[in-house]
Order: structure tokens, then C-alpha cells, then sequence
């Protein structure tokens, strides 16, 4: 507490009051939410989502189980990093869980080089679509697409092989 007469920092009431009010850990999963790009890189951030913390756990959505296998193999990395960033005795632990991340945190499809797009038939281009709809992730969809259109289109050769007699 401060001596009578001196001035306390807006910053240092309102970290009183949000730790009075039990607001603290919300306001860290609000900043994780908003840095988690910057925190964890681009790699784990196009796959994980800081959802909230509980407990003194940190329950990140992961969008397949791919990543929550690997989640469990950085998780001590990860944890060192967040308890750096915030306050060791906010975050002791972490959770993963598979589910759906939020919107906003779709990649926007990168836009194919207008070359290869106009040389293309738009039958050619609906083949290369069809081909890679199932592929979930959207940068990675984009990018197989622009990739399988850069090859050109080679007619189909007769096969080869013994000939039959008629």
C-alpha cells in the first residue's frame, strides 16, 4: 500500500482491482486470445485456440488430433513460454481439446497468380477443386491447388503393353 500523499499508476489500481474481483485470469485469456499469433508463431496459431482458463489450466482448442498429439509433445516448451508471458501462478498447467476454432482465425485463400488461373479451362480448374475439397485446412487446400495447377495438362497416352492378336 502506498504511503498517504503519493500516487498509485492507473495500471497498478486496476491490477488490484481485477485481482479482488477474481478478473485476473480472465483478462490474461483475453490478452493470450488476442497475441496468441505472436506467442506460440504461425504454425501452432493456424491450429490451436486459447480458449479460457480454469483452474489454473489453460484449455486450448486444437483443430484435429494430429495437433493435440503434438500439443502433448510441446507442452512443456509451451508452458515455459506462457508462465514467462504471464504470471507463473495463473497458468500452471494445459489442456487440450479437439474442436472447432473460431472464424476469424481462417487463413484467407491466397490468390493463385492470374497466369495460371486464366490458362487453365474452367474444366481443367474444376478438376483441380474437385481434387482438393476434402482437404480441410484452407491455406493448405489453396496452396495444393495452386500447386497441382502449375503442372501442365499432358493428354492421356494409350497404354502400353502386350498387343492381342484378333
Amino acid at each position: 500500500m502506498a504511503r498517504p500523499g503519493t500516487l498509485d499508476s492507473f495500471g497498478t489500481i486496476l491490477s488490484g482491482l481485477s485481482k479482488r474481483l477474481g478478473l485476473e485470469s480472465r483478462l490474461v485469456e483475453l490478452r493470450l486470445q488476442h497475441q496468441w499469433r505472436d506467442i506460440v508463431g504461425e504454425p501452432m496459431a493456424s491450429h490451436t485456440w486459447p480458449a479460457n482458463i480454469r483452474f489454473k489450466k489453460l484449455y486450448l482448442t486444437v483443430r484435429n488430433s494430429v495437433w493435440l498429439q503434438q500439443l502433448t509433445f510441446l507442452k512443456p516448451a509451451l508452458l515455459t513460454k506462457l508462465q514467462a508471458d504471464v504470471d507463473p501462478e495463473l497458468v500452471t498447467d494445459i489442456v487440450g481439446r479437439v474442436g472447432e476454432l473460431p472464424n476469424d482465425l481462417a487463413v484467407p485463400p491466397a490468390d493463385l497468380d492470374p497466369d495460371i488461373r486464366s490458362a487453365q479451362s474452367e474444366s481443367s480448374w474444376a478438376e483441380v477443386v474437385t481434387h482438393t475439397t476434402t482437404i480441410q485446412d484452407p491455406s493448405l487446400r489453396e496452396r495444393f491447388r495452386e500447386v497441382i495447377s502449375r503442372y501442365p495438362q499432358v493428354p492421356p497416352q494409350p497404354a502400353k503393353g502386350p498387343l492381342r492378336a484378333p
